[in-house]
């Protein structure tokens, strides 16, 4: 299958590209962005498009795929409401939106994050505007709609968050990972299984004992 990765610069999706220029059922890969990875390989074709909420000039560059995985997402720490919105909702809708027109037969696979509110009623900002666009997602006309909710992810092969807080975070806590991990194994997974999944998911769909399209963590373990 051929995939287009939006997000390839970000610690989930540095890790979803590795897998898929590793696993045999992807042939091709375009990631968009602001941004190269700078990786090399006869699969990857990388877009450079400095405004991700538009998509009109690149439209040629982005039929003839047959999933999308979505890991693009930012901290909402420091940022407006508005702001958030934006870059969460609206730069997801406008990517889904062109994308579902130009390939209506496309899987698509959002990550999102646990916690997220689908009822979009609750007190928290960032929990509200996921589980928006959650919902708005899953009501286009895609072959399929999964989105990942995540908590905590272990980065695997030199993954590298791009928030400087969460970099912090994950070097003072990786001593403690493989405690919590037994305490708490549904809340942990790691780069490479949540990329292994989404590939899985979106070459084959979530297995029928799933029947919810939103995936939680233990889900995301199980597929991988």
């Amino acid at each position: 299958m051929n995939v287009v990765l939006f997000g390839a610069t970000g610690m989930v999706g540095q890790g979803a590209l590795r897998e898929c220029l590793r696993d045999t059922r992807v042939e091709r890969v375009l990631t968009v962005g602001r941004a190269v990875t700078g990786v090399q390989h006869p699969k990857l074709r990388e877009l450079v498009h400095p405004d991700l909420l538009q998509y009109a000039s690149i439209e040629a560059d982005l039929a003839g795929f047959d999933a999308c995985l979505f890991c693009l997402g930012v901290s909402s720490a420091g940022m407006t409401e508005d702001a958030y919105t934006r870059v969460t909702y609206g730069i997801a809708m406008a990517a889904a939106q062109t994308l579902v027109r130009l390939n209506p037969a496309m899987t698509f696979v959002f990550v999102s994050g646990a916690g997220a509110d689908s009822s979009e009623r609750g007190r928290s900002t960032w929990a509200r505007i996921k589980g928006k666009t959650e919902n708005a997602l899953l009501r286009l006309p895609f072959k399929a709609v999964y989105v990942f909710r995540p908590a905590y992810i272990q980065p695997m092969h030199g993954e590298r968050s791009r928030t400087p807080a969460y970099r912090l975070i994950y070097a003072l806590g990786r001593p403690l990972v493989p405690l919590l991990r037994r305490l708490w194994p549904g809340a942990f997974t790691t780069t490479e299984r949540l990329g292994r999944a989404m590939i899985a998911v979106a070459a084959s769909g979530a297995p029928s004992d799933m029947p919810s399209h939103i995936l939680t963590v233990r889900d995301i373990n199980a597929i991988a």
